[in-house]
């Protein structure tokens, strides 16, 4: 039964013990008595209906899936990035870093020395294969370097033969 209702009912219930007729019989009496108290039992009902419609509203709809269990283990976050070092055979070095799906750092030129003492840093298994890299790139530039330098000392005769 809604509030409205109720209201109706004890407007209506008023309003027909106020136009009866009092007679002064004991039978108007019992009968405006239990006028009151018909008014009276919807409304001591509806005032227990009210809470009861007031509990199921203020009461969210459980959830689906399982219920939430507190622990008390921490909640690590992680993160997500991702560094990628790439080298060459001349020994040129480059690093990019991402962010999940963002790029932080695109090309950086980073030293060999720093890539090498990096991997030593992190862990041997990685130190291994890059140190192998490293040396081979450091063995082609030292036969270049030769090279370079075995054409110098030529220029330098050729030079020094015109100056003659």
């Amino acid at each position: 039964m809604t509030v409205d209702a109720l209201t109706r009912t004890d407007a209506v219930s008023e309003e027909a013990a106020t136009e009866a007729p009092v007679d002064s019989t004991p039978q108007a009496e019992t009968t405006s008595e239990s006028t009151e108290a018909k008014t009276e039992a919807p409304e001591a009902s509806g005032t227990s209906e009210t809470p009861a419609e007031e509990n199921t509203a203020e009461s969210p709809k459980p959830k689906r899936g399982r219920p939430k269990v507190a622990t008390t283990a921490k909640k690590t976050r992680t993160v997500e990035l991702t560094l990628t070092v790439t080298g060459t055979a001349d020994g040129e070095w480059q690093a990019e870093l991402k962010n999940g799906a963002k790029w932080v750092a695109k090309g950086l030129e980073i030293p060999a020395a720093a890539v090498s003492r990096a991997a030593k840093e992190l862990h041997a298994d990685l130190s291994g294969p890059i140190d192998e890299v490293i040396n081979a790139a450091r063995e082609l530039q030292a036969a270049k370097v030769a090279q370079l330098e075995a054409e110098l000392e030529k220029a330098k005769l050729a030079l020094a033969e015109l100056d003659a």
